[in-house]
């Protein structure tokens, strides 16, 4: 049987995510294949081994129940066959992690060090994006140290302001005039130095779910964010009850294809392995497709939409994780 470490948490504004996507894991894995321990990054980049009820990762306050100190983690991590990282978001998903798994030649799940990287950063998987030809939502970039003057010029209302480097939709919000500008600016800038303002579009939310099971690349038909609020930020996607997601079934033939075909094209030219979410705009008036951005560790929470786009193709929640692991 495999040994696997399931890591969660980190110094992120994703933690409390990652703790109930690795809630979601424990409950699902293969008892009869794997042996697993659990173990947990608090803010502090502090690693505790996790061994108690799982309402601890479900509440978000693990660090309250029965943990232990990991003192050598290198040496801790080797104890293991696979790790199995479900830390969303920077130090955990941008290839930090990833790069110090790799300088030890530990196994684990999901893309490597340069694809965890460039898909975490959306100036640079943008610029991959373009240069493969798979059309993206105008953008401007604004670095840690460029004044909010230097871009007005080139702003047309309304737009998207969010974090370069984030996840979960944390820090993102619509703004239609200078002053909503400066405040989300002001706001995204609280988790990360660089921002990325985009045109707003109306637009479909898309997503779809890329699987690497062996030599064979798993591309699941698309599905549709149906978001409560305008856009779908961290209230509509964890908080907001009225949110949901659904199978796209009544998109046209040929735009699931070409929507499918992006997301392959993607997936291999960054190198991905393992597993990814690509999400997409369907702009219906134009029927154009536009890709928005990559998730190389994509949430496993109840309503995370990865798990579910994978049913779809029959491939159960068990063997999604056993393919994962198997595929390390």
């Amino acid at each position: 049987m495999k040994k696997v470490l399931i890591l969660f948490g980190g110094n992120c504004t994703e933690h409390y995510v990652s703790c109930k996507s690795c809630k979601e894991i424990i409950d699902n894995i293969d008892t009869k294949l794997f042996t697993y321990e659990v173990a947990g990054i608090d803010f502090d980049n502090n690693w505790y081994k996790f061994n108690d009820d799982l309402s601890y990762l479900e509440n978000g306050n693990w660090k309250e129940a029965n943990i232990y100190k990991i003192d050598n983690i290198v040496e801790y991590l080797k104890k293991f066959d696979v790790v199995f990282p479900i830390t969303h978001g920077t130090y955990g998903e941008d290839g930090r992690l990833q790069g110090l798994l790799e300088l030890f030649n530990i196994k684990f799940v999901g893309c490597k060090t340069l694809a965890s990287a460039i898909g975490m950063d959306k100036e640079m998987s943008k610029i991959i994006f373009k240069d493969l030809d798979i059309p993206i939502v105008p953008y401007i970039v604004l670095n840690e140290k460029d004044k909010i003057k230097s871009i007005l010029k080139e702003v047309e209302y309304p737009v998207i302001v969010k974090p370069a480097n984030g996840g979960s939709s944390i820090g993102i919000n619509k703004a239609n005039n200078k002053k909503e500008l400066e405040k989300s600016i002001k706001e995204a800038r609280c988790c990360d130095r660089k921002i990325i303002i985009e045109d707003f579009i109306k637009a479909r939310e898309l997503e779809v779910a890329v699987l690497q099971k062996g030599n064979e690349i798993i591309c699941s038909n698309p599905g549709e964010i149906k978001s409560a609020n305008e856009f779908y930020d961290y209230n509509a996607k964890y908080e907001n009850a009225d949110s949901y997601t659904k199978m796209a079934t009544d998109l046209p033939v040929y735009i699931v294809n070409q929507i499918k075909e992006y997301a392959k094209k993607v997936f291999i030219n960054l190198n991905c392995s393992g597993y990814a979410r690509i999400d997409f705009f369907y702009d219906e008036k134009n029927e154009k497709i536009l890709i928005n951005e990559i998730n190389t560790i994509p949430g496993f929470t109840p309503i995370s939409m990865f798990p579910k786009l994978m049913k779809t193709e029959n491939i159960s929640y068990q063997d999604l994780i056993t393919i994962l692991i198997n595929n390390a």
